[in-house]
């Protein structure tokens, strides 16, 4: 058996488990629980300052990573489509079994070698594909994010209309500051070219 259909298996044994039974296992977590929040207590106390803050900071980054991968997943059951390969990945995918190369990162680079060092005549047809799958991206998003505002996800729509529409004023906040500022460095330049 594999990981997974070794957790399938005890995840069913587990449901069919009678509550007297698992009372037992349910009694053992609540004393490993409590073991362990006295042992993190312990440990969190001789910490340094800089050390309790350089812990903090990496959970945090493991929450956001964490996040992220939800994000991500969530956008793919969601059916978002793939992104456009560039002309670059089109023709790694496309030369990459018949590259030589002891490992993955030895290919890489010889194929990046090889793609620097076609003319732009060979690279032409590559570039003309990826401007097609381009184009397929920007259809099928356009088609995506139709089919979310109506399923009421508008929360996941790329339209640069719709960000405008939520924050007007502070649109023309920034506007106005960068005109001041744009026209204040005129005068400095004005000063110091006499």
């Amino acid at each position: 058996l594999n990981n997974l259909e070794l957790i399938k298996k005890l995840a069913g044994a587990w449901k069919e488990l009678p509550a007297s039974q698992k009372q037992v296992y349910e009694e053992a977590k609540k004393i490993d629980w409590k073991r362990y929040g006295e042992q993190m207590a312990a440990y969190k106390a001789q910490l340094t300052p800089a050390q309790a803050a350089a812990l903090k900071e990496e959970r945090r980054k493991q929450l956001a990573k964490r996040r992220s991968i939800r994000a991500k997943r969530e956008l793919s059951l969601l059916g978002k489509p793939k992104r456009a390969r560039t002309a670059f990945n089109i023709f790694l995918s496309e030369n990459y079994q018949e590259s030589e190369g002891i490992s993955a990162v030895a290919k890489m680079k010889k194929l990046f070698d090889v793609w620097q060092k076609l003319s732009a005549s060979q690279k032409q047809p590559y570039l003309q594909l990826a401007q097609d799958d381009k184009v397929r991206y920007e259809n099928e998003m356009k088609s995506w994010e139709a089919k979310m505002v109506e399923l009421g996800r508008e929360d996941l729509v790329r339209s640069k209309k719709r960000r405008l529409k939520t924050k007007p004023a502070e649109t023309a906040k920034k506007a106005e500051t960068a005109k001041t500022s744009s026209g204040r460095n005129k005068a400095k330049l004005k000063k110091s070219e006499e």
